[in-house]
Parts: C-alpha cells; structure tokens; sequence
C-alpha cells in the first residue's frame, strides 16, 4: 500500500508541469478576439492542445449533462435500444465494446452521439430532463465554438467570417455538417468484472478528424497524448473547470500543417498527406485505464465536441492562405468527402 501511495503522488502529468497552454477566455468580446486568436496560434502551432479557462460555460450545467446521461444508463436495455445508433449512421447511443478503434482491442466505454438538436435524436421520453439539460450544453458549446473560429480568423488573416461561415450548420443533421456532440462515461474498472479484461482501454489511439475538439472532463481518467517532436505518451491530468481544445486534422491540412493535429496513428492519404510523412503535425492520442488504484476505481465522465466545417466546404489550403508563396497542386475534396474517408478507415464502408 504504501509503494502505491507513492507511485500515485509522484504521478507526472502535463498538467502538474504547466505543459499546456492556458487560454483565458473571460470579457472576450469583440475587442479581445485577436488577443485569444494569437494564443490558439502559439498553442496549435507549438503543442497541437490547449485548456480554455473563464469560458463561461458553468460546471453546474456540464454536471447536470452529465447526470442526465447517467440516468440514460439506468434505464432498462429495452428503452436505450431504441436510441442506439444504427449502422451506417453516427447518432445514438453506442455501448461499452462496440467501438474497436484498432478492430480488436475492447473499448470500456458508454457514448452518446448527437448531431442535431431535435427530438428524434435526443430521448425526451421518458427522460424529459435529458433533452432540455443536454440541448444547453450543446447550444453554449455550439457558441463558444464559433468563437474560436473568428479569432482563429484573424490569427490566420483570413477573409472575414471565412470561418464562421464554412461552419454555420454545426449541430443541423450530419446530412449537412458532422459536427457532434458526444456524451461520454467511462465505468470504474473492476478487475474482476466480465468484460474488463487485461488488455482492454478505454479509447484507443485514434483520429479526430475536423478542425477542433473541445473537451470536458469531470477527473483526470487516463487521457494521453503525445507531444509535437515525441513518441512519448504523456498523461495530460485534470485542470477543475477547463476545457480542453485539440485541433483535428482537417484543420491541420486546412493549414498546411501549420497547426498540429492530436490525431491517431491510422495510416490514411487524404488531399495529398498521409500522416506518417507529417510525424510532428499528426500526434495520436488516447485515454488507457489508469494503474493508479485510487483512478481506476471510479468512472470517468466527459463531454466532446467535435467541431466540423460544412460537409460542402472545400479544404484548399490555397485558398485559405492564399499570401502563401508554397502553393499545392494536390486534389482539392470536400469537407463531406475527407471525413467519410476517415469514417471507413476507421470503422469499415459505411455504405454498405
């Protein structure tokens, strides 16, 4: 007991070494948005990740979400089987071991995924709480998300609203964005519960595929990333009240890999790139099960969102910056084409 007291105290993470960049997003009106545009430029382009502070979103509300996707959980299996996500499609409800990121490694998690705000695709029966609690979140994360792109707008010096507008249907159906909210709980680990196998994780190392995520999480669960210039995963910890913020690889390529993608180490060519030719733009990441006994043992909550351009929007880099004296050649695809192309590769042709 005591050695394991210790090796729990002596736990290192980029959080207790101030390795992260710290954005403060409090009084950001207009007046301050080239202000947090230049610090999402330094931290995108010097560690791919940052934690946003005084966003405004309460933890009241990010706890009541978290509550209300408990109470899914309780319900019996008959009623969360009528919200479970089909095959083919993204939203609904996704149990523990479905998802296999490497196609054989068992996944210890419970997800929620919801791209539209309507009653079709967030329970309001019997769980009237759920939708209302669930929507608030969805709408202020939707807000601060557009926040970002107009300050990444003006660290970019792109057109005006160049961004906003090339996202202006997030949450509206994946027929037209794929921009997701996405609930998630990861259960306490019970050595010798069925299913919690050795070898299990609890999210695989994968890709995020758009132009940011934006991360909370109620603990510090067993989040690793690696670092720009390493192949050492780090255990990023728990920051109280943060949001973290990655960017996605379709912004790393919007970009001209000027900003640093946490994405995963699925090999893909997409729009001329394939990851392993960019190793310090295209860092993996991943949540494992903690060894600490004191982690493992209780579940993890945390709310994604993954924030998409408009699945019509092209991702030229050409145009994006078009004062670059480096212009590409390569095959210019829709927003739409590059994402179901990571689809596939991840989780077989959705087609079928």
């Amino acid at each position: 007991m005591i050695n394991t007291k210790i090796r729990e105290d002596k736990l290192q993470t980029l959080v207790s070494r101030s390795a992260v960049p710290i954005i403060d997003l409090a009084h950001c009106g207009k007046s301050l948005v080239n202000r947090v545009g230049q610090q999402l430029h330094k931290a995108f382009t010097e560690k791919g990740i940052a934690f946003l502070v005084n966003h405004g979103i309460s933890e009241e509300k990010i706890k009541n979400a978290w509550d209300q996707f408990d109470n899914f959980l309780d319900l019996p299996a008959d009623i969360q089987d009528r919200y479970r996500r089909k095959d083919g499609g993204n939203s609904g409800y996704v149990s523990p071991g479905v998802e296999r990121l490497d196609k054989k490694t068992p996944e210890l998690r419970h997800a929620f995924n919801i791209c539209q705000l309507d009653d079709r695709n967030i329970p309001r029966e019997p769980l009237p709480e759920f939708a209302d609690d669930i929507t608030t979140v969805a709408n202020d994360l939707k807000t601060m998300s557009a926040y970002i792109l107009k300050a990444m707008e003006s660290a970019l010096e792109t057109p005006p609203a160049n961004f906003v507008d090339n996202h202006s249907q997030m949450l509206a159906g994946d027929e037209v964005n794929m921009s997701t909210l996405r609930m998630l709980y990861y259960p306490a680990i019970v050595d010798d519960e069925p299913g919690q196998s050795e070898g299990a994780i609890r999210c695989g190392a994968h890709v995020d595929y758009g132009t940011f995520t934006l991360l909370a999480q109620d603990s510090e669960g067993g989040l690793e990333v690696q670092l720009p210039g390493t192949e050492k995963w780090e255990r990023v910890g728990h920051l109280p009240g943060a949001i973290l913020i990655n960017g996605g690889e379709l912004l790393s390529i919007w970009t001209k890999q000027r900003y640093h993608a946490l994405v995963g180490l699925l090999k893909t060519r997409i729009c001329g790139i394939h990851s392993s030719d960019f190793p310090n733009y295209f860092q993996p990441h991943r949540v494992v099960i903690p060894e600490q006994e004191q982690v493992r043992t209780r579940g993890r909550h945390s709310i994604a969102f993954f924030c998409h351009p408009n699945n019509s929007t092209l991702i030229a880099p050409n145009d994006l910056l078009a004062d670059d004296a480096k212009q590409s050649d390569d095959k210019v695809y829709s927003a739409y084409e590059l994402i179901q192309q990571k689809f596939n590769d991840t989780y077989g042709d959705r087609s079928k």
